[in-house]
């Protein structure tokens, strides 16, 4: 492919052009060298991948780095990419693997920074209107979901607090869609008994205890 073919492929791969193009179609691009078509993709997928990332990673800086690491390894991989799947779930699933490899080599929690401050994902319940008792309660939570089994707290983190449907998330952590149900239902059961038993007799409902469906 010469320069001037290569350029014109990426002049016909803006994604300020064409921003409705589907994934299908620009991992194609990008696999016969175009670098306008990735970088489509990054954008895309930028800002909710680093949300995700931040979900397990206190510092900004190193959620970033695990962020820039999931595309470079995307790009390394597209040639590995069954095209008749999607794309999301393929690159979540190396970002989410990526980000507990990462804690995993450290023998650290990837659960102390759970539930993020950024407004309308935040939990707790904002009836609760005084900001002390809403970090009390944040704090509660943290301790509570720190001691559910890392297979379930993953599980619960994509479905209730980013919203992955089951079969996303099956994709994502390469499990049926049966096993992801069972280990949501399980992870909430987990978190409310827990709950209730850190509360005891104090009548303080779990946050998210509204009832999220699966």
């Amino acid at each position: 492919m010469t320069a001037r073919s290569a350029a014109a492929r990426d002049r016909t791969w803006d994604v300020t052009r064409e921003p409705q193009t589907s994934d299908a179609r620009l991992v194609e691009a990008a696999r016969a060298g175009s670098q306008a078509a990735f970088g489509a993709l990054v954008q895309r997928y930028e800002r909710r991948l680093l949300r995700v990332i931040s979900r397990f990673v206190r510092d900004p800086d190193t959620a970033e780095d695990l962020a820039q690491e999931t595309f470079l390894r995307v790009y390394e991989r597209l040639d590995q990419f069954d095209s008749s799947r999607r794309f999301g779930p393929w690159l979540f699933r190396i970002g989410v693997n990526l980000t507990l490899d990462h804690f995993r080599r450290r023998k650290r929690r990837i659960w102390g920074w759970l539930f993020s401050d950024r407004g309308e994902d935040q939990w707790p319940d904002p009836a609760v209107s005084d900001p002390r008792q809403a970090q009390d309660l944040q704090q509660e939570v943290q301790a509570v979901v720190s001691q559910i089994a890392e297979k379930y707290r993953v599980v619960m983190i994509l479905r209730d607090l980013e919203n992955f449907s089951t079969s996303e998330i099956a994709a994502i952590l390469n499990r049926r869609e049966a096993t992801i149900r069972w280990r949501l239902a399980e992870a909430r059961l987990r978190f409310q008994q827990l709950w209730e038993a850190r509360m005891g007799s104090s009548g303080v409902a779990a946050p998210g205890s509204g009832g999220r469906g699966s």
